[in-house]
């Protein structure tokens, strides 16, 4: 689908229990309106993806009489439509659609994510194109700073609408934190390479080993593009603040992870610690025992309150990473260049922080000491803002409006430069910042993009459960912990079968949207709803005929018809 523009009552259950229908019954003058709702998946996606459309286009491919390979095409075009990372994101996005899933009251979530990465992976075996690229040549040119995620959703939303578009990126290769800070297992690089390539091959120029503020004057940049999106990411690991960690064997998360995304080989020796309880904590860890080494990560907290992704602690947890809880580093030991041992305090959680998690407290008195080879301190990252010193506030980093609009004229920003967040967050701002861009230079307004989300949101109390037939949730093959660690490259998780992305894509409930179920027809006895003649044609109302008896919305298992 190509962007457009434009100018400046809760069911009772099955069988109609309690209706009102029959010949000689006083009408109703309640009359069935098709009233569509958003999908709980849709409305938890960041980047506001129309999940249900994109699977149901795959489980109802037979009911409308195509083919599958036409109903992968077509849930690409719509999931590209407002993403171009797919397969990326469907290997490391930690998917809040699925906890939002109303499958979940009956057998376990539709898997969306390996949905998604199966999708993703189909269209770059068969070549299919990004949707939608404007025909109209601008002429306005306009700059992004910083190859990651929402930098190049920023350019891929501006090429399509026409503009030429120059990502500027300082490392050898394209895609900031998606290559330099997740492990090869999780994203194989060739992946990643095979996504930023489809956006270069679009149009999109790419400058890499270019560094705004050194290689070019960011005051250049302003006064020879029409716009700048800063999209620089969080690069920059934070230290602990105690004396010792300057030691050569004491890296942070994001210098540890990105020397072995660029191949360099260290040796971590047999005994490492990791400190901190993100997902920059768990890779570091998972790639140090792939390395051979023991490893122990130290998290202030209890299990309950790391912010990682489940399932990337469990990961950890299978491959025999041992987890300290409540201890924090106070004090490291040096022999010579070398940090040999750490001191650690005994924690205890206090009252609420500012993240709604409870506040570790030292316990008074209470501290251990443990040996190593090496230390990862892993607690945080920021922004390296040389170059940009004039767009940072303080602690708050960059701040930008709702359009991701800085407060520098023309200059607009997104990802973790803003603030730490998930892949889809990046993507969904650069989308935005794209589409004010474009407003800011035409006039224009980009409508209908997200028209899907600005319904009402559709719970489980107005899904008709026991309609659903039992299926059980498919789940994506792993590798065995054995295996996973004899490869710093060797992929986890499997995508999907096609078997597998069929079977799962039906057990969605089309929360919300008709899917030609037929029941409204089935339970009408006035003839009232008219079945359509044609696949993939609607039912519709002869409102005429229509007594207001209410059995075809008390009956619609996916909440989409209701009497008004």
């Amino acid at each position: 689908m190509a962007i457009k523009v434009k100018k400046k009552k809760k069911k009772k259950g099955l069988g109609g229990l309690g209706s009102r229908a029959g010949s000689g019954q006083e009408q109703s003058s309640r009359r069935p309106q098709k009233i569509e709702k958003t999908a709980p998946c849709m409305a938890a996606c960041p980047n506001k993806t129309n999940i249900r459309k994109i699977i149901t286009t795959i489980a109802q491919a037979e009911k409308k009489e195509k083919s599958y390979d036409q109903a992968y095409a077509e849930a690409w075009d719509i999931l590209a439509e407002k993403n171009p990372f797919p397969s990326v994101c469907g290997r490391v996005c930690p998917h809040p659609c699925e906890e939002q899933c109303n499958r979940k009251a009956k057998d376990g979530a539709v898997a969306i994510n390996s949905i998604e990465r199966f999708i993703g992976d189909y269209a770059l075996e068969h070549n299919l194109p990004l949707p939608g690229l404007s025909t109209e040549k601008r002429s306005e040119k306009i700059a992004v700073i910083g190859g990651g995620p929402a930098g190049f959703s920023c350019a891929y939303q501006l090429r399509r609408l026409g503009y030429p578009v120059t990502v500027f990126e300082a490392f050898p290769k394209a895609g900031g934190m998606l290559r330099y800070g997740i492990p090869d297992y999780r994203l194989p690089q060739d992946v990643l390479d095979a996504e930023i390539k489809r956006l270069t091959d679009m149009g999109i120029e790419l400058k890499t080993n270019t560094v705004i503020g050194k290689d070019i004057d960011y005051h250049d940049l302003q006064k020879e593009y029409k716009a700048i999106f800063v999209g620089i990411g969080a690069h920059k690991g934070y230290t602990l603040g105690i004396e010792g960690e300057d030691a050569e064997n004491v890296w942070t998360g994001t210098e540890f992870l990105n020397k072995i995304n660029c191949g360099q080989t260290i040796d971590v020796g047999d005994n490492v610690y990791v400190i901190g309880g993100g997902d920059t904590a768990i890779d570091a860890a998972r790639v140090c025992r792939r390395l051979g080494a023991e490893v122990t990560i130290l998290y202030r907290r209890t299990r309950n309150e790391m912010p990682a992704i489940e399932e990337e602690i469990v990961g950890a947890e299978e491959e025999g990473v041992k987890f300290v809880f409540l201890a924090a580093p106070i004090a490291i030991t040096k022999e010579g260049d070398k940090a040999v041992k750490m001191t650690c305090q005994k924690m205890e959680l206090g009252e609420p922080d500012s993240s709604g998690r409870r506040r570790p407290v030292p316990i008074e008195g209470e501290t251990f000491e443990v040996e190593m080879s090496t230390l990862i301190p892993a607690i945080s990252q920021e922004p390296e803002f040389e170059g940009f010193e004039n767009l940072r506030e303080g602690r708050d980093w960059i701040k930008t409006d709702d359009s991701f609009k800085t407060k520098e004229e023309n200059v607009f920003s997104g990802g973790d430069v803003l603030e730490l967040g998930l892949v889809t967050i990046a993507i969904y701002q650069g989308r935005i910042a794209a589409y004010k861009i474009h407003e800011e230079i035409t006039g224009e307004k980009i409508v209908g993009v997200d028209e899907n989300v600005e319904h009402p949101v559709i719970k489980e109390d107005k899904i008709l459960l026991d309609y659903y037939e039992e299926k059980m949730r498919h789940e994506a093959q792993k590798l065995e912990p054995s295996e996973r660690l004899k490869s710093l490259e060797k992929e986890i998780t499997e995508t999907f079968t096609e078997q597998d992305c069929i079977d799962e894509a039906k057990r969605c409930f089309s929360c919300g949207s008709c899917f030609e179920c037929g029941q409204c027809w089935s339970y009408c006895q006035d003839n009232a709803v008219v079945k359509p003649l044609k696949p993939g044609d609607t039912y519709t109302f002869k409102l005429e005929f229509c007594k207001g008896c209410d059995k075809c919305a008390e009956n619609c298992p996916c909440g989409y018809i209701e009497m008004h």
